[in-house]
């Protein structure tokens, strides 16, 4: 299974760009997401649903790496990211479908948590606001359709 991705996506009706408010932090392989994003009081992209806005949609972002230019032809520099730094923009999803996201069950809701993760955990206790992420069809493909929930 390759890494999780944006795949049915109408970038008009079905989110919007921002740029990022911090550095994203990858994996190794270049990875970062599916997490859930706000936006701060300057319109930035920030990691949870934390921020002014509080939950807006949903990030992933899976970069190339420069190839090191140090003594190993061809090796990757993990530590240098093209399209994830502070003020780059980034697609937020807000309705479409996601692929190839490991760690989910099918038939599954899911929603955001304040960390930004994904889980099928609803919001809690009463009378608490928060997001839900859409559903599974399949283990490894969300169907995203934010909406604003109160438990």
């Amino acid at each position: 299974m390759g890494a999780a991705r944006y795949d049915k996506y109408d970038p008009i009706a079905g989110g919007f760009r921002a740029p990022l408010a911090a550095d994203l932090t990858f994996d190794a392989a270049g990875h970062f997401g599916p997490k859930a994003v706000s936006l701060n009081a300057s319109g930035q992209v920030v990691v949870g649903t934390a921020g002014q806005s509080g939950g807006v949609g949903i990030l992933i972002k899976n970069v190339p790496l420069y190839p090191s230019l140090g003594n190993v032809p061809g090796a990757i520099n993990a530590g240098v990211p093209i399209g994830g730094k502070a003020g780059n923009i980034v697609d937020i999803m807000t309705d479409g479908e996601i692929v190839s996201v490991p760690g989910l069950a099918a038939g599954t809701t899911y929603y955001a948590a304040a960390d930004g993760s994904i889980t099928a955990t609803a919001p809690t206790p009463a009378g608490t606001n928060g997001y839900k992420v859409g559903h599974t069809v399949e283990a490894d493909r969300l169907i995203v359709r934010w909406e604003r929930v109160q438990a």
